[in-house]
């Protein structure tokens, strides 16, 4: 399985039709974007369409500059699927998500993990396992380091769900920076266009 996966996008409509381009060219199952799709308040069309007019099927999560009602309303419009505490399957792949960050925080560190486990129990049994967030593991190389950036609760979700890729994004300084936790590899895709294949 191949997957196009991106964050960060904030409002770049151009970039949004390059990405479309680029999914189109390498034949990719899903394109996932990993939230932060606007900038606040700044809703702007032609940042969905252009993959559906290339017939992509796209999954999405909200991060820290939209809500869940606009990614409703998206997720509805285009009928692309929104994995914010819900999950997917694609053949032997499963992939779950949350979305959210740590700026104007809106989930606990419970919560974070709570929204995750519930997700993953709809695919626990998947052969591969993508878990997609906004937020970063907190005590990473991709948060920095840096003491109370990143999420406790997605590092346990890491720790106890071991899913083979986990994607975020936020950290604007680390994108396409990729390390281990555990077996699991986790790449802050950022604004780069990751191709990852399951």
């Amino acid at each position: 399985m191949k997957i196009l996966a991106i964050s960060d996008i904030h409002g770049d409509q151009s970039f949004m039709k390059e990405m479309a381009e680029k999914g189109a060219k390498e034949k990719v199952d899903l394109v996932v974007i990993a939230g932060d799709i606007f900038n606040f308040d700044q809703h702007k069309e032609g940042m969905i369409g252009p993959f559906k007019a290339k017939g992509l099927e796209v999954a999405i999560i909200p991060g820290n500059h939209e809500g869940l009602a606009e990614i409703n309303a998206l997720a509805e419009h285009y009928k692309i699927k929104n994995i914010h505490g819900y999950s997917l399957r694609i053949g032997d792949v499963g992939i779950f998500g949350c979305g959210y960050a740590d700026i104007m925080r809106t989930l606990s560190e419970d919560e974070f993990f709570e929204t995750l486990r519930k997700a993953h129990e709809e695919i626990k049994d998947a052969k591969k396992k993508l878990m997609v967030t906004h937020i970063e593991p907190n005590d990473s190389i991709i948060s920095m380091k840096t003491i109370g950036w990143g999420s406790k609760g997605v590092r346990r979700a890491i720790e106890e769900f071991k899913p083979d890729i986990h994607i975020c994004g936020h950290i604007h300084e680390t994108h396409g920076i990729e390390e281990k936790i555990g077996n699991t590899k986790v790449i802050n895709v950022g604004k780069s266009g990751k191709i990852i294949e399951l």
